[in-house]
């Protein structure tokens, strides 16, 4: 697991790392308990809604929208006390840096918190009180996630602030983080096929391109395994908006920064300079595709000398098709075609370009990536190909190759 780096970040285990929310609209009879706006003032470390514009670009990359003004239910402190059972450890989900994650339970229809067993299950962030800037990443989440709806985005469905309580009440995700099916060694978690890890990665590129597309660019921030949530069907939902800042304005390329984030993770420019561009995110996203090949993780200190970080161990090996074979990972075995293989490997070395100019936009990565999905080419049928077609692959050298973005490949994304 990566390390974390900025102020009271070091556990690196983000409370979104543990299964947490189904998330409905709210309806007439109970809008009176959603809030309008949250109220709060965009100061340093976290966004004020009259910032946010709702217009968004003509593709705003399936199916999202932005609502002026957050529609979130209200809780108090004793609702979600109730719901709960009064925060009773048999009721925990798990627990991270910015506090204990709760399995809580309301009305499916009203999203009132009812009696533990009956309903819908949510999930329930409850702030460490001792939290230097759990209030900053709590204010964070509201103002985006409020605002934010989108099929790849976790829904929050409201929030308690009440004294020095800080809670959010999420959507429940049954299946958990992309963490936990990765690198968590257990009988009860079943390796993770190709296919749903293609499934898993086009749904987190489609939900950041939805958050890059919009007027104002959203840049996420942090974005990792742990913070990728899969719902019942495996798919992908981006969770922990506590990092969360509005992209540059006008004809700035960056915004400069605090640097936070996650060792392994955080693209070289903005740990190194402060200065954080929307393609920053493209670099995490690469670096979280090397670990769906890869079944490593991006940080990994247990490693042997030179390898502890995946990027600088691996990157080096996805050109060369017989060393990619090498570094996939096994559970994967007899799953893909080796143009598939190629193909990924080819984008994620984009994503992961030192220079955020020449890495692809994330709408750009989505339509690669779902080309890659549309190759219905059987693995054993690819090998024979290459077999046969080997004497002639000397001709062509790797950096003459056309980027799989700028080919037509089969199946062309939406």
């Amino acid at each position: 697991m990566g390390n974390c780096f900025g102020a009271k970040l070091s556990n690196s285990k983000s409370s979104s790392t543990y299964p947490s929310f189904s998330a409905r609209p709210s309806t007439p009879d109970t809008s009176k308990s959603y809030s309008n706006g949250v109220g709060y003032s965009a100061t340093s470390g976290s966004i004020g809604c009259s910032n946010f514009s709702a217009a968004a670009s003509e593709d705003t990359c399936l199916n999202g929208e932005i609502l002026p003004i957050p529609n979130l239910k209200i809780y108090s402190f004793s609702d979600l006390k109730l719901s709960t059972k009064n925060f009773k450890p048999d009721s925990v989900l798990g627990i991270g840096g910015f506090g204990t994650v709760y399995k809580g339970w309301v009305d499916e229809k009203t999203l009132t918190p009812t009696k533990p067993g009956t309903g819908m299950i949510v999930a329930i962030k409850k702030l460490n009180s001792e939290s230097t800037q759990g209030f900053e990443e709590w204010q964070s989440e509201v103002n985006f996630l409020g605002r934010l709806s989108h099929p790849n985005l976790v829904k929050l469905l409201g929030y308690c602030h009440e004294d020095k309580e800080l809670l959010l009440v999420y959507e429940f995700m049954p299946k958990g983080s992309l963490e936990n099916h990765l690198f968590r060694r257990s009988a009860a978690i079943e390796p993770l096929s190709w296919d749903l890890r293609l499934k898993i990665a086009i749904g987190a590129a489609r939900g950041l391109a939805f958050l890059h597309t919009s007027e104002k660019k959203v840049i996420y921030r942090d974005f990792k395994a742990s913070n990728i949530l899969l719902d019942g069907n495996y798919n992908a939902k981006i969770s922990d908006f506590g990092l969360a800042k509005l992209g540059p304005s006008g004809s700035d390329s960056h915004v400069t920064t605090r640097v936070m984030g996650t060792y392994g993770y955080a693209a070289p420019e903005y740990v190194e300079t402060g200065h954080l561009y929307v393609k920053s995110d493209v670099y995490g996203f690469g670096v979280v595709v090397l670990e769906l090949l890869t079944g490593l993780r991006a940080l990994d200190t247990k490693r042997p000398n030179g390898q502890e970080k995946l990027v600088d161990w691996v990157k080096p090996m996805l050109s060369n098709k017989r060393k990619l074979k090498s570094i996939m990972d096994a559970r994967m075995e007899g799953q893909y075609s080796s143009k598939a293989a190629t193909l990924a490997a080819q984008i994620t070395l984009e994503c992961l370009e030192g220079d955020p100019k020449n890495r692809p936009s994330m709408k750009e990565v989505t339509n690669v990536l779902e080309q890659i999905e549309a190759i219905k080419e059987n693995p054993k049928e690819s090998k024979s190909k290459s077999e046969h077609s080997s004497s002639h692959r000397h001709r062509q050298s790797p950096r003459s190759r056309q980027s799989p973005r700028h080919t037509n490949g089969q199946g062309s994304g939406k």
